[in-house]
């Protein structure tokens, strides 16, 4: 844990170097979900190979770049691009981002995702402000040795995504008229979709989405003292008893219809905030 100090130190000055920007807010972009990096008014692109201890996204349509800049009048440091553990990082690299937004100087962070529905009344394209999650990663970013300089030992996770964010994010959407539904995000490692008694299980659990991100930054977040806001991008329909067989391309298409919902939302959350 001394040594992931000291990498986000190293991190955070190679940053400084080539950005005097100090973000209030990090910014978090799922698969399909990149284009709200065109509304940021731009100070400063960094490639994450220009940034000590960040890993490479594989991912399609993850394009692998910290975005400084302002939106909505507020200062972000957004990531185009997250790693996923089915990429083969280590827990530790997925939330390293995470970390270094906090040592940075952010307090909040806004996290979105595409996923698959298993709530039969979230249809491909609904967004959903999540109101609480389930790890079914089989992992956690925070076993092994505690830094107390990063956070504390055992992190209350009684509210990982903040209440105040959740509500301001849904006066927001009917102020705009833009449909949100609240639910529990489940998140499974992949990259193998589920089957469909594992989408029947999860509809057990309580889950109403499932994916393969999030989790692990909001843990960190959780961790490291950030609020979060997150919110999902209903993909394609987990239903067990309707099951078709995936494709990635209408997965990506329908992000993308979503995402101009998404972009004025959280650009109207920033400027609520």
């Amino acid at each position: 844990m001394q040594r992931t100090y000291d990498n986000n130190m190293e991190a955070r000055r190679a940053i400084e170097e080539k950005c005097t920007l100090k973000p209030d807010f990090g910014i978090i972009l799922g698969t399909g979900l990149g284009k709200l990096a065109d509304s940021i008014e731009t100070d400063t692109v960094i490639s994450y190979e220009d940034i000590p201890h960040f890993a490479r996204p594989t991912a399609e349509t993850h394009a692998g770049k910290l975005i400084m800049g302002t939106l909505s009048g507020k200062k972000v440091m957004a990531m185009q691009g997250r790693f996923h553990y089915y990429e083969g990082y280590t827990m530790g690299q997925i939330v390293f981002p995470v970390q270094v937004m906090k040592f940075m100087g952010a307090h909040t962070l806004i996290v979105s995702n595409a996923c698959g529905g298993v709530n039969p009344l979230f249809p491909p394209e609904t967004l959903m402000c999540i109101t609480d999650h389930i790890n079914l990663l089989g992992d956690n970013p925070l076993i092994g040795i505690n830094d107390n300089r990063i956070g504390p030992r055992y992190p209350d996770m009684s509210d990982p995504y903040a209440k105040e964010l959740i509500n301001l994010a849904k006066a927001v959407a009917q102020e705009n008229k833009i449909p949100l539904e609240r639910g529990v995000y489940a998140a499974m490692s992949g990259p193998s979709l589920e089957t469909r008694a594992e989408y029947r299980m999860l509809r057990i659990l309580g889950a109403d989405v499932i994916g393969m991100s999030t989790v692990p930054e909001v843990i960190c977040a959780s961790h490291v003292g950030l609020k979060v806001l997150g919110i999902s991008v209903v993909t394609d329909a987990c239903l067990p008893d309707a099951l078709e067989p995936a494709d990635i391309n209408k997965i990506i298409a329908a992000a993308a219809a979503a995402e101009p919902k998404l972009v004025l939302l959280i650009r109207k959350v920033l400027e609520a905030l």
